[in-house]
């Protein structure tokens, strides 16, 4: 190992431990809790960290080795987030008792304050009176205890006291207005700013609208688009312009059928998941590109969702389908790939991507040390493939990637991780095309987080988690190259 590297694995070590010393000082003061929720976010990179870096230092760990590391953490985890939820509910209790107490005191004060003044003038609600008082009805000192109204755009703000679990007050107050007003307003569970439960009640005017006729065609047009890049890309792979030589498209049609079957298992992911939880999509504006001919589409919600599971499981399952059946594809390519086959790669092109460049090492062996290596043209496609699941994994904005760290983390560090991205990809793109696109395409069309779902305040569970961070990890691993030193003491590359 040369000082070079020696420097950069310091360097990594020593911002890995500041950030780990840094999040120990911020839980620090929340006692043992604190403590606790800390532990459990080492427990979640513990293992990443330790492949990285011992991936750095030049020691390799198989995929056997690296699952049973992650499911140890992944026990870890939740034996950790089992104790934490146990701790969370006892100070839940003592909370929301003193809270009473305190509201019980406070509304005898008032009480008292209030009887020899005037009533002020009282706020204008854009709810009709009827219906406020309806809304009004839906609360109750055993679910949401209602203490002040605000005029909240076409609606109303609930300010009060959350006095059950978030979820089981969730589907009671909805269930309660429903009966009472039936599909003309929807009620919203968030946090306000000083991360307090709060309820806004919406008309449901306001929900997402369906695709316009324009929009339809616009999709239309994105997907011929990308039809005709895609058999661009397909005969720049075969050496020739399929623009100026259409007759030739029979020999680029196979490439674009297969890069197109991982686009369309991408998107049958979504609407798979999606309509499970009766969620409707909109068509997908597909985004064509001549240097792999589509970076995967945008695709909207049409309805509300019900809470952040709901997010999680849409968004991820559609990298998780496109994923599987672009690795598929990559593995099935490089047991086939043969002295002769149709493609013929450099050695280094296999140092692009740790994790493609793990599994030909895996299916070819020696075969990595030629200067030139055969490959079947499955393996081009399928590597196309995991790295348009990648780019839409990214955490930012609308992003697949967003929407997860969205669902997990709320949408305060989705903002952040967003910002992050942006810059990154900035950074990136001095030296790299694909990067400025890609922060081109999240700046102007992805930016902005996903709109609040109904029930903004229940987190998914410990196993969505985990899941989420796999993914992330995961899209590191397909866009983070090798360096050319660790490439060779692994035997990839000359």
């Amino acid at each position: 190992m040369n000082s070079s590297e020696t420097a950069i694995i310091a360097a990594i070590t020593l911002v890995a431990f500041g950030v780990l010393a840094w999040g120990f000082a911020r839980a620090k003061p929340y006692g043992k809790l604190g403590v606790l929720a800390w532990l459990q976010s080492v427990v979640l990179i513990a293992p990443w960290l330790l492949y990285f870096g011992s991936l750095a230092a030049g020691i390799y760990i198989n995929i056997a080795g690296l699952l049973f590391l992650a499911i140890g953490f992944a026990g870890v985890y939740v034996a950790i987030g089992r104790q934490l939820r146990a701790m969370g509910q006892e100070e839940m209790i003592k909370k929301k008792a003193s809270e009473r107490i305190a509201e019980e005191a406070s509304l005898g004060q008032s009480e008292q304050s209030t009887q020899g003044n005037k009533p002020s003038q009282p706020e204008i609600i854009p709810i009709p009176e009827e219906d406020l008082s309806t809304i009004r009805s839906i609360f109750g000192i055993d679910t949401y205890f209602a203490t002040e109204t605000i005029a909240y755009q076409e609606g109303a703000i609930f300010k009060g006291n959350l006095r059950g679990e978030p979820e089981d007050v969730f589907n009671r107050l909805s269930a309660s207005l429903r009966e009472r007003v039936g599909d003309q307003y929807r009620l919203f569970l968030l946090e306000n700013p000083e991360g307090r439960p709060t309820v806004i009640v919406l008309p449901s005017r306001n929900d997402p609208r369906p695709m316009s006729t324009a929009q339809k065609a616009f999709a239309g047009v994105l997907l011929l688009a990308s039809i005709f890049t895609t058999l661009e890309a397909g005969g720049i792979l075969l050496g020739f312009d399929f623009f100026s030589t259409p007759s030739r498209f029979q020999e680029s049609l196979p490439i674009a059928v297969g890069f197109f079957l991982v686009l369309i298992a991408h998107e049958i992911g979504h609407r798979v998941v999606a309509n499970r939880h009766e969620v409707k999509l909109s068509l997908p504006y597909l985004l064509p590109s001549i240097q792999i001919g589509s970076f995967g589409a945008i695709t909207r919600f049409e309805s509300l969702l019900p809470n952040r599971k709901v997010l999680f499981d849409i968004s991820l399952a559609g990298p998780v389908f496109g994923g599987i059946v672009s690795l598929l594809m990559l593995v099935f390519g490089l047991v086939l790939s043969h002295e002769g086959s149709l493609f013929q790669l450099p050695n280094q092109f296999f140092q692009g991507s740790i994790l493609v460049g793990i599994f030909a090492k895996v299916f070819m062996g020696e075969a990595l040390q030629s200067s030139v290596v055969d490959v079947n043209p499955l393996v081009i496609i399928g590597w196309l493939g995991l790295v348009v699941s990648a780019l839409n994994l990214m955490p930012a904005g609308q992003l697949d990637g967003g929407r997860i760290v969205q669902s997990i983390y709320g949408r305060k560090i989705a903002g952040r991780t967003t910002f992050a991205t942006l810059i990154i990809l900035g950074l990136v793109g001095l030296g790299n095309a694909l990067a400025l696109y890609w922060a081109v395409v999240i700046l102007f069309l992805q930016r902005d987080l996903e709109r609040p779902s109904l029930n903004e305040i229940t987190e998914p569970d410990d196993t969505r988690a985990i899941l989420g961070l796999v993914a992330l990890f995961v899209m590191a691993a397909i866009l983070i190259p090798f360096s050319p030193g660790l490439a060779g003491r692994l035997g990839i590359g000359g």
